[in-house]
């Protein structure tokens, strides 16, 4: 890695931005590297994330894996595969329990920098509408849809670089058992891609 590069993710790991703004220390998490060619972009670390400081150790990332059909091995290869969150921080959880959106700041900071180091990649899963609303509409590729359901049932116009899908969370579940395109249709695609570029 270059000396910018390497200056670049100590200053994320150590970053304390969002530190008056979260209920906890922040612990940046995410895995990178510039030979990656595959990326998953996700929303911010879950409070299981933030304790362990490995992303996706969750069911959610089960399901992730499931998606992409990789193991472990895989997936935590930071040479195959980044993994780079909206926010770097757990951001905390709302009144209801669920998790607070990404910290806006985090991605305003860091986000463009990272982006210009890693020219490698060629496959970015848009995990979730806060990654699918900052990477689509620029550099001539349309802009994210309204929704989120209808920004994934667009996907084909994404490709072949970015491929938006929901998020893998278990609150997901009625979402994917109502779209069932998305496994039929979406899945493949991601999976032969996966399997190509690995």
């Amino acid at each position: 890695m270059s000396n910018q590069f390497d200056d670049l993710l100590s200053n994320i790991r150590s970053c304390t931005l969002c530190a008056d703004d979260m209920p906890h220390e922040p612990r940046p998490v995410l895995q990178v590297s510039k030979g990656a060619r595959i990326a998953v972009f996700g929303q911010a670390p879950g409070i299981r994330v933030h304790k362990s400081g490995i992303p996706f150790t969750d069911p959610s990332g089960d399901r992730l894996r499931e998606w992409m059909q990789v193991d472990e091995t895989v997936f935590y290869d930071e040479t195959k595969i980044a993994i780079i969150p909206m926010g770097f921080c757990f951001p905390g959880f709302d009144d209801s329990g669920s998790d607070k959106a990404p910290l806006k700041q985090c991605a305003v900071q860091w986000r463009d920098q990272l982006m210009a180091e890693l020219g490698n990649l060629e496959l970015i899963l848009l995990v979730g509408m806060y990654a699918q609303k900052w990477h689509l509409g620029k550099n001539g590729i349309p802009a994210a849809a309204k929704t989120l359901t209808q920004t994934v049932e667009n996907w084909r116009d994404y490709g072949p670089r970015y491929l938006p899908t929901p998020h893998p969370s278990w609150r997901n579940s009625a979402w994917l058992k109502k779209n069932p395109w998305f496994e039929d249709e979406l899945l493949p695609v991601m999976r032969q891609r996966v399997i190509e570029l690995l």
